[in-house]
């Protein structure tokens, strides 16, 4: 196993309840194969018994952020629906385009968005998208860490249940270790009861859990009660969803009952706060989720609803939105937000022991942040900093599993401009809209 010393550097810990942020000064991180051997204090240890030595003088280690919940090769329709409502949004934008969709596109497009993922410290995501055996070629070949579910419908038949569970089957624990699998039914409304029922059968034969899109809006929520007299929530308790281990995306729509009924079952909220400010609808409850002991944790969503996977952009709009929803600046305090970024966000992916943190044991994802721009100075307050200040290019050097795959802002394991270059030349085949022809209806 090679081992890789950051020497010199200030070490980010966020202790797991939000309680308080410590910056640790002139430390070296010690990684060993894939984990963090050790934390101690600088020139303790022997610089030549190391494969690799990164001088972090004036560097923040911190780890490496978790996107829980995304689409990313939606990368592909970057800006192709702006200034829509969420049913134009999907009926008349995204669900066309994604009719244009080839599998080989989703490796390219995956491929797209991992680099910018690692460009800004994202080292994890939990994605959920289509021909997904595509998308673990991309996570492999350029170094990430993924959790990989096959996005299904209800109206393509019980037939795709197995289908993406042979995925799930066959991917688990690919890439070293980097890659994990997981269920993937889009939500309630598009998914019957009796399909969302098989899934969660096939999740526990596997031993996997799910990743699912429920309450969306406080509209999904009115309009479940009114038609079935349960919330979207009440419906994945009744068919078994909520009993493996479930990353729950958005639940802006939670009612103060599905608050304590999820308090009973290991789930997780994945939290998208831009797109919720881009299509114009009501943020969700996080202040009343942690109070409930439910783990939150960051999101970008696809980029059509998102813009960017800048999960950093994403952190600080949760942060003030939350303020804005409860009308007081002290709610989601500094120290609160970094743990949801965190240990939350590990949590809410699932390996809660082994990321989001700066700790031996732990896997070695780490980000080295250069806080010397102008636009953190005078630096007073480096947790504020990191919340409030920070733009993705203060990411000098990233790793992930014990590898440098990007180093003073080279990228190390992929061709970016290869990349792009591919991007474009499907462009004017991904961008052909036809509203007549969409892969689903929505209609909550």
């Amino acid at each position: 196993m090679s081992r890789l010393l950051i020497a010199n550097a200030q070490v980010l810990q966020v202790s797991p309840t939000g309680s308080n942020v410590t910056i640790l000064e002139e430390q070296d991180v010690l990684v060993n194969g894939q984990r963090i051997e050790a934390v101690h204090p600088t020139a303790a240890v022997d610089p030549s018994h190391f494969d690799t030595v990164i001088d972090a003088h004036g560097m923040l280690v911190a780890p490496g952020l978790i996107n829980c919940h995304a689409h990313v090769p939606m990368v592909l329709w970057r800006g192709l629906a702006e200034d829509a409502s969420i049913d134009r949004w999907f009926n008349d934008l995204m669900w066309p385009l994604e009719n244009n969709l080839q599998p080989e596109d989703v490796y390219w497009g995956m491929l797209l968005g991992l680099i910018e993922q690692i460009e800004s410290g994202v080292t994890s995501v939990a994605d959920h998208y289509f021909h997904m055996a595509h998308a673990a070629r991309a996570v492999e070949q350029i170094g990430a860490r993924a959790l990989l579910g096959y996005a299904m419908f209800g109206s393509q038949g019980l037939n795709m249940i197995e289908e993406t569970a042979s995925f799930a089957q066959d991917f688990q624990g690919a890439a070293h270790g980097r890659i994990r699998t997981i269920m993937a039914p889009h939500a309630p409304y598009t998914c019957n009861d009796d399909f969302l029922r098989a899934t969660a059968q096939i999740a526990q034969k596997l031993g996997v859990g799910i990743h699912i899109h429920v309450s969306e809006t406080p509209q999904q929520t009115i309009a479940s009660y009114r038609k079935r007299g349960i919330t979207p929530l009440q419906v994945l308790q009744q068919t078994g969803v909520l009993d493996v281990p479930t990353i729950l995306a958005h639940v802006c729509g939670a009612t103060p009952a599905d608050i304590r009924l999820l308090e009973q079952y290991d789930t997780g909220i994945a939290h998208a706060a831009k797109t919720y400010l881009k299509l114009g609808e009501t943020t969700a409850p996080v202040i009343e989720f942690r109070a409930a002991g439910i783990p939150v944790g960051l999101a970008s969503d696809g980029v059509v609803s998102n813009s960017t996977l800048n999960l950093w952009e994403t952190l600080r709009l949760m942060a003030l939105t939350q303020k804005a929803r409860t009308g007081m600046g002290e709610t989601l305090p500094i120290a609160e937000t970094l743990a949801i970024a965190t240990h939350g966000s590990a949590k809410v992916y699932g390996q809660p022991n082994e990321l989001g943190a700066v700790t031996p044991g732990y896997l070695a994802d780490l980000v080295l942040i250069d806080l010397s721009g102008t636009h953190h100075q005078p630096l007073y307050n480096v947790g504020a900093s990191l919340v409030y200040n920070l733009q993705s290019t203060d990411v000098r050097t990233v790793i992930i599993d014990g590898q440098v795959v990007m180093r003073d802002r080279q990228l190390l394991t992929i061709n970016k401009a290869e990349v792009i270059a591919q991007v474009r030349s499907r462009m004017d085949r991904l961008s052909y809209l036809d509203p007549a022809k969409r892969i689903q209806t929505y209609d909550n």
